[in-house]
């Protein structure tokens, strides 16, 4: 197996090259028919790796690529779930290179996507091919590859309920997480969920000469910064009434044994040019990303921001807020909370309307399955130790999605690492990180076969 690996590893990676200079953005129409490309180009290499019955299937949105190998149904069946789909590259101007003309240098490609999600996706095809042109497949295998998950999955929970029965199988494997570092893997076990809204305050029915009238009417862009700094005290813990009503609370054990995973806050605050930390008090940065619930603004704006002075108090003023969740938080329930809050403190002088987008659940995924086992058993095959179970502060809506409509769980095989700068410019994934993980999960289909007997 590792012979073929090492055989084809230029075509492997130069594959995925070709994938990355397809600007595959779901969040921006404009890129609707390079969405679709990219599409047609994984039926095309999931048909080549050996796959049967590969297809498009439509939804409401962009198509699902779906394909299958059964090859035994006394086997188990794997259900590989990834996404083709990226985030806008915005603003280009900060990338070193262009976003979808992906470069190697220093052993990682830089590119759009390179690790969240085409990269760590496409490890899975090309494993997959590995063990079908090796005759090493171990289970029989289904592959569901969104095009939306960027923008929410909005389509994906109508494609799986209408799509149960050949949906069956018994486990889901994800490669869209990260690890620790590539001396250390780890298998994330744990995901934050999501509550995401859009707010617009309203004051004058127009823009208005700061000078005529500055002082006299509320400006909407200092009404919203002052609201959105209210909601943070100064403990940096969230105001809203009730947000922390339902919050799991981790025993003073479970945080000791998530502190043994190696972390140097020093190294941590350069890579990231920070002068200090900063989060909820009486906890430390790994629990404040991963175990403790967030509200972040993710863009605000307003008023001129052109070239020169425009002297307007404007109408209108916007945000973009993201609460990340922790069992047992719901998005619904945060949602509505956030509306009534932020809807209360609004003086009378402006008018405000809260827009909700999608949102996610929060999970934890089980540590004694043998799954999870499989998954340690291949990391410790192949990197030569063992992983260290983590959560992870990243939201994937879909695992909880697929538990309650599929009733199965999942193992998340991530690959990257903090330092690939996803949803970033300058997006990377090392080369070690590619194929390591195409030696890798093998190895899980291997032992998951035998643990499954």
């Amino acid at each position: 197996m590792n012979q073929y690996i090492n055989e084809n590893k230029d075509r492997f990676v130069n594959e995925l090259l070709d994938m990355l200079r397809i600007p595959s953005v779901s969040a921006d129409p404009k890129f609707k028919a390079d969405v679709m490309q990219n599409a047609e180009f994984l039926k095309e290499r999931l048909i080549e790796a050996g796959a049967d019955k590969v297809e498009l299937v439509e939804t409401a949105g962009n198509p699902v690529v779906y394909g299958e190998k059964m090859i035994d149904p006394n086997l188990p069946t794997v259900l590989v779930y990834g996404h083709y789909d990226v985030q806008p590259a915005d603003p280009y101007e900060l990338w070193n290179s262009p976003p979808f003309e992906p470069v190697i240098k220093d052993g990682k490609i830089y590119a759009r996507g390179a690790c969240d999600d085409k990269g760590q996706m496409y490890m899975h095809v090309k494993a997959f091919e590995t063990m079908v042109k090796t005759g090493t497949l171990a289970c029989n295998v289904k592959f569901m590859i969104e095009g939306e998950e960027e923008v929410g999955s909005v389509n994906l929970g109508t494609f799986v309920r209408e799509n149960k029965d050949r949906l069956q199988g018994d486990v889901i494997l994800i490669s869209d997480t990260g690890m620790l570092g590539n001396d250390t893997p780890s298998i994330t076990t744990g995901l934050r969920g999501l509550s995401y809204v859009e707010v617009e305050v309203t004051g004058p029915n127009r823009d208005l000469h700061s000078g005529l009238y500055g002082g006299a009417v509320a400006n909407p862009i200092n009404i919203l910064c002052q609201m959105i700094a209210s909601m943070h005290d100064e403990n940096n813990h969230i105001t809203i009434p009730g947000f922390y009503d339902n919050v799991d609370e981790l025993s003073q054990e479970e945080r000791a044994e998530m502190a043994r995973a190696p972390f140097d806050l020093e190294k941590y605050k350069k890579a990231l040019d920070l002068g200090d930390v900063h989060g909820e008090a009486g906890y430390v940065t790994m629990e404040r990303n991963s175990i403790r619930p967030t509200l972040d603004v993710n863009g605000i704006w307003g008023g001129y921001t052109g070239e020169g002075a425009k002297t307007v108090i404007p109408s209108k003023a916007y945000a973009k807020i993201s609460m990340r969740l922790v069992p047992h938080q719901t998005s619904e329930e945060i949602t509505e909370k956030f509306k009534k809050h932020f809807e209360s403190i609004a003086p009378k002088s402006v008018k405000v309307v809260v827009k909700p987008h999608h949102g996610g659940e929060p999970v934890v995924t089980p540590t004694d399955s043998a799954a999870y086992q499989a998954a340690a058993m291949a990391y410790e095959e192949t990197f030569g130790v063992k992983p260290i179970p983590v959560r992870s502060g990243g939201s994937i809506p879909i695992v909880a999605m697929f538990k309650s409509e599929l009733g199965l769980d999942s193992v998340l095989m991530g690959f990257g690492l903090d330092s690939d700068a996803i949803h970033s410019p300058n997006e990377s994934y090392g080369l070690f990180n590619y194929m390591k993980g195409i030696e890798t999960i093998p190895q899980f289909y291997k032992h998951f076969a035998e643990l499954k007997k």
